[in-house]
């Protein structure tokens, strides 16, 4: 069983979001919500009770999960939502749609969860109030806030009450500071790691050139990249890091190989330098074979050639491959599609794999929270792997590892 409260504004005008709170209202007045009829495991399919079919004993104790999304309903009334705001309203409720149908498929076998949705507005002092909220504060889990300025003071405030879970945020655990946090997007320092682990398990090579811009955004992946690489390869493997200016890598030749393959790691995300750049390793990729690592933004650059990442052998970290082939994916858009008549974006796959591992987390036993290093998970959008961090609480340290074959992103590990 779910009961859903909601702790909105009541709303007027915006038939979209009209519609939405009213589906919650309508939830918070009925004691019970038929569950969407979808499985546990959503590899299953759907089947059709009978008589015969065994009907498990349901689970007396009720989970509180409480929700805080940046839905900014006071915008709706008075019909004043700015793009970027209408933008998030949308993100909020596909995540929480999301979220709801895996809670469901955990319903539909006997779980009881009640979920409680709050409006962060997307304003940090709404997330301090939101804090010394009793109906929060007694939750058994808390999803969000979403943005770190709005998590910082959030988290602060709850102490080490329950678990406090970031959903959509790479941001690291660093900037909030909590020992009760879960960030399940991987930050920076994680793809970095991910690359360096993958060159010195499967590449082996020895020498390895990071190209920079001179941006000082690139430090992050910088210094995690050639901390893991000398740790793992236990500075076997050499790292030279070259500053390039105007495409200019002729002071390289001397070091490359002509037989072997030549490793070079660029963690740019500048337009300009990437251009020239890609393009001077590509002419060079003619004499001295070239492998490339990237940085997991250009996953959405629609300016990079992919017959050009194609030549040079590009890899690229990502957090949110979708593989619509699998069965996993072929039955959740099918259950999604039924229970909401539309189609599932990103976030609500994200809320969908993020709400079943933690509902099934929340389940599991009086630990299921407290030791999430022993609980992997293979989801839809991405794998989890939590790790714990000393002061910063769990991060999730598991990336993908893609490469671009057949002018397609394809996944290698």
């Amino acid at each position: 069983m779910i009961s859903v409260q909601n702790h909105l504004l009541p709303l007027s005008g915006n038939k979209w979001l009209l519609f939405f709170s009213a589906a919650l209202i309508l939830g918070a007045c009925s004691p019970k919500v038929r569950p969407v009829s979808t499985p546990a495991n959503p590899t299953e399919k759907l089947s059709k009770p009978t008589e015969k079919t065994p009907v498990k004993s349901p689970v007396t104790k009720t989970r509180v999960i409480s929700m805080i999304l940046p839905l900014g309903l006071d915008h709706v009334k008075p019909r004043s939502y700015s793009s970027a705001g209408l933008t998030q309203a949308n993100m909020s409720v596909e995540y929480y749609q999301g979220f709801k149908l895996a809670l469901d498929s955990l319903a539909a076998v006997g779980a009881n969860f009640k979920l409680q949705l709050f409006d962060s507005k997307d304003d940090a002092s709404a997330s301090h109030s939101l804090a010394y909220n009793p109906q929060i504060r007694t939750s058994d889990f808390v999803v969000g806030p979403i943005y770190p300025d709005g998590m910082k003071p959030f988290a602060t405030i709850m102490g080490i009450r329950m678990p406090i879970l970031s959903p959509l945020s790479p941001a690291s655990p660093a900037t909030i500071n909590s020992r009760n946090l879960i960030t399940v997007i991987p930050p920076l320092e994680y793809h970095a790691y991910g690359a360096a682990q993958y060159i010195n398990d499967k590449v082996r090579p020895k020498k390895i050139f990071i190209l920079r811009s001179g941006f000082s955004q690139e430090n992050d992946y910088v210094v995690n990249f050639k901390k893991a690489i000398d740790s793992l390869s236990k500075n076997r493997i050499k790292v030279v890091i070259v500053s390039v200016t105007r495409g200019k890598l002729d002071g390289l030749i001397p070091q490359l190989s002509k037989t072997d393959r030549n490793i070079f790691v660029i963690p740019a995300t500048d337009q300009a330098f990437l251009g020239v750049t890609l393009r001077s390793l590509d002419a060079l990729n003619k004499r001295y074979p070239i492998m490339l690592f990237g940085h997991p933004s250009w996953e959405k650059f629609s300016f990079l050639k992919v017959d050009v990442l194609q030549r040079l052998k590009t890899h690229i970290t990502s957090a949110d491959k979708v593989n619509y082939k699998q069965e996993a994916t072929i039955v959740f858009l099918r259950n999604y599609r039924k229970a909401y008549h539309v189609e599932p974006t990103d976030y609500a796959i994200k809320g969908f794999d993020e709400g079943l591992y933690f509902g099934k987390q929340l389940l599991a036993d009086d630990d299921g929270m407290t030791a999430l290093d022993k609980t992997d998970f293979t989801g839809i959008h991405n794998s989890f792997h939590f790790v714990r961090k000393p002061g910063l609480g769990w991060v999730n340290a598991h990336v993908n590892i893609l490469m671009y074959t057949n002018f397609e992103l394809k996944q290698v590990e």
